[in-house]
């Protein structure tokens, strides 16, 4: 038995523990080139926050992990058969779905460990930090938490070297032989400021990619994705033991 994860735990347990912190893993349901399963972000997504809740409650957080949430917005690639879509909005109110839950239950800290790009929650954040003050919420994209071009030859941007190494790492029973996987080869937007990333629209994945993937994952090996996950999980650790102790959102600034 683990007090802090929910989903594994147990009523007798849970009515006694005081969480302070709960952390919400969410993923996606999407294709990842040829060689990577559709589960792969929230595989990923489960794993860093499992590991992160881990560690943060043995050094006193306090924390919670929430099951994660298997679905993303994947508005742009409807056409690729079976990606699983989740508008934002959905998105939001399952966020303040939970948040009912917490607050009644006497948490006031939510983190939502992202782990899919097309995945953003800044809007959700702003706009349920006014309609329900009674609760600090934060977003934490996990991928993010270390500079991957410290570790990877050429980290990607979607079922690349970055992404691989990580489900080499974690579940290598899922990720298929290299010589099966594609090159991640994108085909970029024509206008500049979408080049340069000063302007955005969302891509349509038809004419990005012919494998699903951006990044070419050849260089990935499980040792490499073993290490990254480690130091991204040591610093998320530290992240929720930090937020843990805030009690009111004025505390956050010195």
């Amino acid at each position: 038995m683990e007090s802090f994860n929910l989903q594994a735990n147990n009523w007798k347990d849970v009515r006694k523990q005081k969480y302070k912190i709960a952390v919400l893993p969410w993923g996606c349901t999407e294709a990842h080139n040829l060689h990577l399963p559709y589960g792969t972000d929230t595989f990923l997504a489960e794993k860093v926050a499992y590991e992160s809740c881990k560690k943060a409650w043995e050094r006193g957080a306090g924390c919670v992990l929430l099951p994660a949430i298997p679905f993303g917005v994947n508005s742009g690639q409807m056409e690729v058969r079976l990606c699983m879509n989740m508008n934002p909005t959905t998105q939001k109110m399952i966020i303040k779905d939970v948040i009912q839950v917490l607050v009644k239950d006497g948490i006031n800290k939510l983190i939502i460990l992202n782990a899919h790009g097309g995945n953003n929650f800044q809007p959700m954040i702003r706009e349920l930090s006014v309609e329900m003050p009674q609760i600090m919420i934060c977003t934490v994209s996990w991928w993010k938490a270390c500079n991957g071009d410290d570790y990877f030859t050429e980290q990607g941007d979607h079922a690349g070297e970055l992404e691989t190494a990580s489900m080499q790492a974690i579940m290598p029973e899922l990720v298929l032989p290299l010589d099966q996987a594609g090159d991640g080869a994108e085909t970029k937007m024509k206008i500049k400021g979408f080049r340069e990333k000063w302007a955005w629209m969302p891509r349509r994945w038809i004419y990005v990619t012919e494998d699903t993937g951006v990044g070419n994952p050849k260089d990935a090996t499980p040792e490499k994705g073993r290490i990254f996950m480690d130091a991204c999980i040591e610093k998320i650790a530290d992240f929720i033991v930090e937020f843990s102790k805030i009690d009111k959102e004025k505390e956050l600034y010195e």
